[in-house]
């Protein structure tokens, strides 16, 4: 039998990798476009923050204590993409890429926090009568799938990008802007549907 750990650990894996959830997909390949495999750390750091900002709005809402209506969410999801795709084509001073790794984590963490409340409902669905006193384990469980699925879309990302520098030998600002470019594209699309 399964534990309870082990249920919505399950649950969050198998949430943030639904193709049908992509819009979360979408927001991390967007946020990994402007990085090369050998930036993984600050990918992992990057994506951490993304997960600690969801986790606190998913958390507030599982609780009832933030509730924001799943319309203004929806809309604000792919803005957050959009958004995204947006800085990352515009163009960085080198002097100062230390400062705009920096905006990067506030970026995700802030971003993160939206994401959260797209999470809430389905959260909340699967939450059993009479085990509320187990939702701090749930809502941990829940996030490190999150995390763990996350992260696996970060390494084909980054393995993706691998290739594509080293062996189709794409310049790394083309690569941002076609990732980019149609990561805007379908989040216009879902802003408008």
């Amino acid at each position: 039998m399964q534990s309870a750990f082990q249920t919505f650990l399950s649950l969050g894996f198998d949430h943030i990798l639904d193709p049908n959830g992509y819009d979360h997909i979408l927001f991390i390949i967007a946020l990994c476009a402007i990085y090369k495999i050998s930036e993984w750390k600050k990918v992992a750091i990057l994506v951490t923050a993304f997960t600690l900002g969801h986790s606190l709005t998913l958390a507030l809402s599982a609780l009832d204590i933030v509730r924001v209506p799943a319309d203004f969410i929806e809309f604000l999801i792919p803005l957050t993409i959009l958004l995204t795709a947006i800085y990352n084509v515009i163009e960085k001073p080198k002097t100062t890429a230390s400062k705009y790794l920096n905006f990067n984590y506030f970026i995700a963490l802030f971003f993160g926090l939206i994401h959260g409340m797209g999470f809430s409902n389905f959260f909340r669905s699967t939450i059993m009568p009479g085990q509320e006193r187990e939702l701090v384990n749930q809502l941990f469980a829940f996030n490190v799938g999150v995390e763990l699925g996350q992260l696996i879309i970060v390494a084909i990302i980054l393995l993706v990008s691998f290739f594509a520098f080293n062996i189709i030998k794409i310049k790394q600002r083309e690569w941002t802007l076609f990732v980019s470019g149609a990561a805007a594209g379908v989040a216009i699309i879902l802003i408008m549907g």
